[in-house]
């Protein structure tokens, strides 16, 4: 089994809206035992150069097969999704009944994540339907927070990542709607919720909780506003956070191999895009590897919930 996984790893930093100032950014890579040897790091223009990219047909670097780790949310809280299925405005109660005899589809995250989009066409459209749970729909909606989380998304004492629902600030709900369906429309595996090309193996990342073992609440994100101290800080905090990938002082066991230009390269970014899809990118590696010893589930738990999703290593 293990000479026939694809040995290409990518790490994604995804942006819902990408633009010149904050594109795509991907992190290419292999691993050898346990060691992680970055490639290179490219910056995609749009959403379109993605799905050319993983297109099935492309004719790209990825023929032999990947398996990326993508930085944003593969689901959405259940409550929200239960509260579609029996309130949902328009065509989504229909388009998201169950079969007769109420057992769950063996893929819920494609019918899903079209509905979504069938319905509200848009990024701002999938805003509106989240901001209208309680207000114009499900009006007799309980009390309480309505940018609840799944259970992944607090997994891991000490961090906690943003809601799936929330689409301002940090616009997560946004990353889904716009990541979510190039996966499935390119015919992705993600373990835990659908089974597509078995070549090409998507899995949901978050950088934030390698940064956070190995700088504890340190930023390494600069905001162009900040005091000169600040950002001298973070930059530091940069540096560290390549030492200790370079090092293996994380818990996947997994060292990453960089030649100095590269290093550089990381650590010059101060929005850390560039870091966040190596932090991705290592932890598609640690899957590849828990896969490569055995475990079907990629390193998955033996439950994923194929509504919701779990975040590698969480």
């Amino acid at each position: 089994m293990s000479d026939r996984l694809p040995t290409q790893l990518l790490g994604l930093d995804f942006s819902s809206a990408p633009s010149v100032r904050k594109p795509l950014t991907l992190a290419w890579g292999t691993r050898a035992g346990s060691v992680v040897r970055l490639d290179r790091v490219d910056e995609l223009p749009s959403h379109a150069a993605l799905e050319a990219l993983l297109a099935p047909a492309a004719a790209s670097e990825l023929t032999g097969g990947f398996i990326v780790g993508c930085d944003f949310p593969f689901g959405l809280p259940r409550a929200f999704v239960e509260a579609l299925r029996q309130h949902g405005p328009g065509s989504l109660r229909d388009d998201l009944a169950r079969p007769s005899g109420g057992a769950p589809a063996l893929d819920e995250a494609s019918p899903l994540i079209h509905a979504l989009h069938r319905h509200c066409g848009d990024r701002a459209g999938f805003q509106r339907l989240i901001d209208g749970w309680g207000q114009t729909w499900h009006t007799d909606r309980p009390t309480g927070p309505k940018l609840i989380h799944r259970p992944t998304d607090q997994a891991t004492p000490g961090v906690s990542s943003t809601s799936p629902l929330q689409t301002r600030y940090v616009p997560v709900g946004k990353m889904y709607f716009e990541g979510l369906k190039r996966l499935v429309d390119a015919d992705l595996t993600l373990p835990g919720l659908r089974q597509g090309r078995p070549d090409a193996i998507a899995l949901e990342a978050y950088p934030g909780l390698l940064a956070h073992e190995l700088l504890g609440r340190r930023s390494y994100k600069s905001d162009a506003q900040a005091e000169p101290a600040a950002q001298q800080d973070r930059l530091i905090a940069r540096m560290d956070l390549v030492d200790a990938l370079e090092q293996g002082r994380t818990r996947l066991g997994l060292r990453l191999k960089l030649r100095p230009a590269q290093r550089d390269h990381l650590v010059s970014d101060p929005k850390g895009d560039r870091l966040d899809a190596v932090l991705c990118l290592m932890q598609a590696a640690w899957a590849q590897q828990r896969r490569e010893e055995g475990d079907t589930r990629w390193g998955l738990p033996l439950h994923v919930d194929p509504v919701e999703g779990w975040i590698l290593t969480a």
